[in-house]
């Protein structure tokens, strides 16, 4: 059975930081790109930042480019995601994702490609 677990959220303020965590288990976590995604009520799940299977690529949406940085760790079979100079617009519910490709160092930035997810976690950037 597979299962991502994230923990990690919480309230801060504009500026501040945050580091989420994504603990994989019942997967070979190597065969895995792994994605965070994050969405608002109302709104669909967008793309926030992947990391291909070898962790040797890294990918980021615009908005979080340069404040963001995701990263895996093998032998944890964990994925990170810190974020750094929050922004109230942060706030959402974020999803830690797995997709099994490792095909190339590519990865998928839409929710449909990934074959695994997790249950979420709120952060929350008070102004």
């Amino acid at each position: 059975q597979v299962q991502l677990v994230e923990s990690g959220g919480g309230l801060v303020q504009t500026g501040g930081s945050l580091r989420l965590s994504c603990a994989a288990s019942g997967l070979t976590f190597s065969n895995y790109a792994m994605a965070w995604f994050r969405q608002t009520p109302g709104k669909e799940r967008e793309f926030v930042a992947a990391v291909s299977w070898s962790g040797r690529s890294t990918y980021y949406a615009d908005s979080v480019k340069g404040r963001f940085t995701i990263s895996r760790d093998g032998a944890k079979k964990t994925v990170y995601l810190q974020m750094n100079s929050l922004k109230p617009e942060d706030t959402a519910v974020y999803y830690c994702a797995a997709d099994l490709w490792r095909s190339n160092e590519w990865v998928h930035r839409t929710p449909a490609q990934y074959n695994y997810w997790g249950q979420g976690t709120q952060v929350t950037v008070s102004s």
